[in-house]
């Protein structure tokens, strides 16, 4: 019974708050039939969490000064393998579009940049007298 053994500072097994709240959900003479190894497996047993592991798991707690309660923060993100209601759906399906609408402007926005950029170092003059100052900007800041 060597991982038994406490530190000074470790709690005893059944004062572990997950044992207390699974304990305190059943019969209490069920409760009390487990023996301290027992409540050490089902802790590692329910404290596992397989399924909650992410590809980004970020948490951590702070406290503000002066004000006497701690705060934590969590961002998980991960594949999601459940099934999306159907306002989540559309969420998703307009979230979509909007990132893909502006990854195409933005895409286009740098097309034509760059060909603006091109027909310039050409020296090709579209509408004579008029210019939009990118070609010089670009050539004072870059060449």
């Amino acid at each position: 019974m060597e991982y038994m053994q406490l530190n000074a500072n470790e709690q005893k097994i059944s004062e572990q708050p997950a044992i207390i709240k699974l304990l305190s959900r059943m019969p209490e003479d069920v409760a009390n039939s487990f023996t301290d190894e027992q409540l050490t497996h089902l802790l590692t047993a329910v404290g596992s969490r397989g399924w909650g592991k992410h590809k980004v798991d970020f948490r951590g707690t702070f406290k503000l000064p002066f004000y006497q309660w701690r705060y934590y923060y969590v961002l998980l993100a991960g594949r999601n393998y459940r099934e999306l209601s159907r306002q989540e759906r559309r969420m998703s399906l307009a979230i979509t579009a909007i990132i893909s609408s502006l990854f195409i402007m933005f895409s286009a926005t740098l097309g034509l940049l760059v060909l603006y950029l091109v027909k310039s170092a050409l020296g090709i003059d579209l509408f004579p007298g008029f210019s939009l100052g990118i070609w010089d900007w670009f050539k004072e800041t870059f060449l």
